[in-house]
């Protein structure tokens, strides 16, 4: 051990002699002078360790050898450049030797890279002093730079080892020696750079990372375009012409044309991807440069949440608009049984003490009486009138101005008279009274106005729009429309106007005081299906729906057209099932609406749904309203709906505020009752014949229902 030792001291010795020399030419110094400023210190001998005394002796003896060539003079180049390259072999040898035994000469040296600034500080000292050398010595010198800067960075290391020896024989109880502050300022800097180099030493590993991360994800994306753009039989790219152009098969999939073609040909005609079934003629080349496709799965996940909100918004309006029909509903049986109370307490008044005697018995007897006669108040077969042998009988109105209901019906004498026309009914004795001639085809629209004045508007498959007057018995007014027209109505805001649905989906505005032509057409909305149902709703002091308009409804749904003014009309489609729709019917006090949809897919039976008309401020203008519906009860009849049948929704005859649904059923040829607060059904109308139009009117103070058939009348009577 003391022989390596030996070695590696020698070692240090040469690599001095060689630093020596570099820093007298670069300075200019005197070797004299360089090895005055350097200071060794002898190692104390360790008193427990014999043999690493003689060690340390032996060390000491070698450091003083080192100190006194420091004060050796200048050598040739030649015996530089020749004991250079000795040193150089025998270094390597020596560090072999001793990294194999690290452990023992740890406890005598401490490396500290620091101690280098000593002897730079050694080499400035002389920077005043400096004399330049030959020119063949500089030019030998300049070959052997790279080795000598190797040497200087080795001989600082081993000046380091030394010093810290000296230190640490100095203070064996501690790790810096008092005596020398520069090896605890060297201990200290030593500690610091430790601690910045573990901290540069973790920037650069968390570096590492993520650029492993962002070079794997090119990776992945390189993969998935590379995956994009080559077809997956021969893994090689298509091209967008030639034989590899792009191509692909019924299933979706994408390959290159040649691929494809040899594929389908050996391999029995599957896609190679899916396995589904293929043929050479399902091949289809894709004309085009770039195929991306774009990731939508953000936007349909949007879409999914967005449906869902509409879902709960429109369940939500349902269950309001029921608890505000609930809530009318309890308000005008709350008033009901008020008037109840006081007619009970008026009684008990003017009957004194008999009515004192009993007064239980008495009240609970009278208001047994009042809601037994309110429970049984129903619709009453009053009589059977029969319009038509022939049948072909279509709508009806009534005339409250003159107590008429008129019966659409085909002329009952052909040869005379053509055609079609309507019968005259007294509501007072309900007897046929008079047949009109009006119409060359059947007629689909019967409408009375609210002057009272006995003008009735049809509408027929005729092209024509006519008034009639029921006093005169004559027709008045002709409107050629030039297409047939399947529904009309009257303007309950202004009289003058009349509306007329077409076959076509449009809607012509007439005025009674222009007889030449239609002042206003309004288009149709979407699909050009004929306007079955027309219905004007007037307005109203309504905070839920104050507009007031036209509610058109065709046989692919529905729409509002707002009336702004005279000759301007906003329109607003109504949220209806598309393709169902064969009825709509408005109440105009309760500003609710009766649409009928015909049995589906979805539903295998006739709906009538009753709607709630509803306005919200527009968004972009306060001012302009937004109309919509939204269905608050569904009744449900027979699984057959062949006829466009014409319903009704009406106020109850009682007067209490409850609102009633009657709807044709045609499995049981018979009208269903329901009341639309509750839902609950009333009664069943026998009628023995499909049911057309249903039309509800009062006369001599009596409610009645009118329920029409191809060849008769049936009226019953409300008690």
């Amino acid at each position: 051990m003391a022989q390596e030792i030996i070695d590696m001291v020698m070692q240090l010795e040469e690599e001095a002699v060689l630093f020596h020399d570099s820093a007298s030419r670069s300075t200019g110094s005197s070797p004299d002078n360089v090895a005055d400023r350097v200071e060794l210190r002898e190692l104390p001998l360790a008193p427990s360790a014999p043999r690493g005394a003689l060690v340390t002796e032996e060390l000491q003896g070698a450091l003083r050898t080192v100190a006194q060539h420091f004060s050796i003079g200048q050598r040739s180049g030649r015996q530089r450049r020749l004991l250079r390259r000795h040193n150089r072999h025998q270094s390597s040898a020596s560090q072999r030797s001793v990294s194999s035994r690290s452990g023992a000469l740890d406890n005598y040296f401490r490396v500290n890279r620091q101690q280098r600034s000593v002897m730079d500080g050694l080499a400035q000292y002389g920077e005043d002093e400096v004399s330049s050398e030959d020119s063949s010595t500089d030019l030998s010198e300049s070959e052997e730079s790279g080795s000598s800067t190797e040497i200087e960075d080795d001989y600082g290391g081993n000046e380091s080892v030394a010093t810290s020896v000296s230190s640490a024989s100095a203070a064996p109880s501690s790790p810096v020696a008092v005596g020398n502050p520069i090896s605890a300022q060297s201990v200290e800097n030593e500690d610091a750079q430790s601690t910045h180099q573990e901290q540069q030493k973790s920037h650069l590993e968390d570096a590492l990372n993520e650029k492993k991360d962002e070079t794997s994800l090119q990776a992945t994306n390189a993969v998935s375009d590379d995956e994009g753009d080559t077809c997956s039989i021969c893994f090689e790219p298509w091209t967008n012409a030639g034989e590899h152009r792009l191509a692909a098969l019924r299933c979706g999939h994408l390959f290159g044309f040649t691929c494809i073609d040899r594929w389908l040909r050996g391999q029995g005609g599957k896609c190679p991807q899916c396995n589904k079934k293929a043929k050479r003629s399902d091949v289809v080349l894709l004309y085009t440069r770039v195929l991306k496709a774009v990731d939508t799965s953000e936007q349909e996940r949007l879409k999914s949440d967005l449906e869902k909100e509409q879902m709960l918004r429109r369940k939500a309006e349902l269950e309001s608009a029921q608890c505000r029909l609930q809530l009318q509903f309890l308000t005008d049986e709350c008033s009901k049984l008020r008037k109840q109370l006081q007619e009970l307490r008026y009684l008990m008044a003017k009957h004194g003490p008999s009515a004192s005697q009993g007064p239980s018995s008495s009240s609970i007897s009278l208001s047994g009486h009042i809601s037994s006669s309110q429970a049984q108040c129903k619709y009453q077969f009053e009589k059977g009138i029969m319009i038509s042998q022939s049948g072909n009988c279509r709508v009806m109105a009534y005339c409250p101005a003159v107590s008429c209901l008129v019966v659409s019906q085909p002329s009952p004498q052909t040869t005379l008279l053509p055609g079609c026309g309507v019968k005259k009914i007294s509501a007072v004795n309900f007897r046929s009274t008079q047949y009109i001639p009006i119409h060359s085809k059947q007629i689909r629209g019967l409408a009375f106005n609210d002057r009272h004045d006995s003008v009735l508007l049809s509408a027929s498959l005729d092209n024509t729009v006519k008034l009639t007057s029921l006093i005169a018995n004559t027709v008045v007014q002709t409107y050629n429309t030039e297409r047939p027209v399947w529904s009309c109505c009257w303007c309950s805001d202004d009289t003058n106007y009349v509306y007329a649905g077409l076959i076509n989906g449009s809607i012509l505005i007439y005025d009674m005081r222009d007889t030449t032509k239609h002042v206003q057409e309004l288009p149709p909305l979407g699909s050009r299906c004929p306007v079955t149902s027309l219905s004007y709703l007037p307005r109203m002091a309504s905070a839920a729906f104050p507009c007031g308009g036209l509610v058109a409804g065709t046989l692919e749904g529905g729409c509002f057209w707002e009336q702004k003014s005279t000759n301007t009309y906003k329109a607003h489609l109504l949220p209806l099932e598309v393709g169902s729709c064969t009825d709509i019917q408005i109440e105009p006090t309760m500003r609710h609406c009766l649409v009928t949809y015909r049995p589906g897919k979805t539903h295998s039976s006739l709906r009538c749904v009753m709607m709630e008309l509803s306005s919200t401020p527009s968004p972009e203008s306060p001012e302009n309203l937004k109309c919509t519906c939204y269905p608050v009860q569904t009744f449900s009849a027979g699984p057959t709906c062949k006829l466009l049948t014409k319903n009704a929704i009406f106020t109850s005859p009682e007067k209490d505020g409850s609102v009633l649904v009657c709807a044709g059923d045609e499995a049981t040829n018979s009208a269903m009752l329901w009341n639309a607060g509750t839902g609950s059904l009333i009664q069943k109308l026998q009628a023995d014949q499909p049911i057309l139009d249903i039309c509800p009117f009062e006369a001599n103070q009596t409610s009645f229902l009118g329920i029409l058939t191809e060849k008769m009348v049936k009226i019953y009577k409300w008690g």
